[in-house]
This record gives structure tokens, sequence and C-alpha cells, in this order.
């Protein structure tokens, strides 16, 4: 029982952070729930309950996609996939994921600098080096199931509606959860304790997303920009030290 408890406060605390910016959910709760659960289990328990917040928004904010956008990501992040899947196989990732972090660490302090500070620089990119940045996106999800975070800088610049970021996000999620579910389901891998871990977590799912989505009805835009690159910030941060 403490366990479920200790991992339901962290699928709470998690999930509603991504209920209120469209992110951040699975990274932010992995070192913690797999130390509960196991990799296995809790790798597979929180992509399911990430794929069921994120439709929940897909669907219910749906007026918000921006399909447009939502085009251009999912095309570049396909076309990258393939070579992370190759790199998974081929290259040790340790020294990749580290690199991964320290630049996500590096980009979302200077748009927290950009912020406070008129003059300081954040990422502005052109379209060219912005899609170089999504196709990026698709090479880490192949190596590590995490190219999120180089998506959201993208996004952040794309998509500056909170909820259009928020609910195009959630599709894409919702989209590339939905094949590595799949991929649970044809190699028979989701066994019964990881589905009454997951059915155990679903009060504290629904409790999150009320209270993230309570939230980010209510927070003003230039907050949630903060709010979205300090989520990145400490991302980065996890991924360097787990």
């Amino acid at each position: 029982m403490t366990v479920i408890l200790l991992a339901g406060l962290v699928v709470f605390a998690t999930h509603a952070l991504e209920a209120v910016t469209g992110f951040g959910c699975t990274v932010l709760a992995l070192p913690f729930i797999t130390a509960l659960f196991g990799l296995k289990s809790g790798v597979m328990t929180l992509t399911i309950l990430a794929w069921l917040l994120a439709l929940y928004i897909a669907i219910s904010k749906r007026r918000d996609i921006d399909w447009r956008q939502f085009a251009v990501i999912v095309g570049f992040v396909i076309i990258g996939l393939p070579s992370g899947m190759y790199l998974f196989r081929h290259v040790d990732a340790k020294p990749l994921k580290k690199l991964l972090a320290a630049f996500i660490v590096l980009a979302s302090s200077l748009q927290i600098a950009g912020h406070f500070s008129p003059k300081a620089s954040g990422l502005m990119l052109p379209k060219p080096l912005a899609y170089c940045l999504l196709f990026a996106g698709g090479i880490v999800h192949g190596i590590f199931s995490s190219g999120g975070p180089l998506v959201v800088l993208y996004a952040s610049g794309a998509l500056p509606d909170k909820g259009k970021f928020r609910a195009t996000l959630c599709l894409l999620w919702t989209t590339l959860n939905s094949i590595l579910i799949g991929g649970y389901l044809v190699s028979a891998s989701i066994d019964r304790t990881t589905l009454l871990r997951t059915a155990a977590m679903l009060p504290f799912l629904a409790a999150g997303i009320v209270a993230g989505d309570f939230i980010h009805q209510r927070v003003a835009s230039r907050l949630f920009n903060l709010i979205v690159f300090g989520t990145l910030f400490f991302t980065g941060v996890i991924m360097l030290a787990f």
C-alpha cells in the first residue's frame, strides 16, 4: 500500500503538470516510478497513463489543435525515428543522453533568462534549424523513447497560444504512445501486475488531470511560458542525474 501511495503522489504531481503544459509527465516520473515498480512495468504503466491523459486532452480540446503544425511535427519526427532506432541498436546511448540533457538545460535556461530580461537572448531559430530540431527529436525518440523536449523547444515558437500548444502536443503523444502500446500488446508484454498497478494509478491520474486543467485555464500566457521552460529545465536536470 505504501508503494502504491508513493507512486500515486508522483503520478498526481507529474500528470497534473502535463495537464497544465501538455508535456513532461513521463520523463519526470520515470526515475521514481521505475524505482517503485521496476523498469519494465514502470515504463509500460507510465506509457499507458500518459496515453490516457493525452487522449483525454486531445479529444476534449480538439478545437484547439493546430492541424498544420501537428502534420509538420509528425512528419519530421517520423523521418528521424528510423535513424534513432538504428542508433539504439548499434551505439552506446549513455553519452548521447548526457549531451541531450545538457542541451535541454542550456536551451531552457536561455529561454528562462529571456523571460526575465529583454536583453537576454532566447532560442530564436530560423525555420530550417527549427525543422532540424524536430528531426533530431525523432532520432532521440528512437533512441530513448523520449524526444519530447526537442519537440517542445520547436513548439514553443511555432505554437505561441497556450491552448493550441497543449492540445497539439497531446495529440502527438497520443499518436506516438498508441504505437508503443500497440507494440506492447503484439508482444504480449503487458502482464497482470502491470495492469493492476496501472488501474491503481487511475484515481491519481484523474485528480491530476482535474487539478492541471484548472490551473491551465487560469494561468496567464507569460507565466505559462515560464512554466513550460521551467519544466524543460528540470527535465534536463533529471536526465543528467539519472
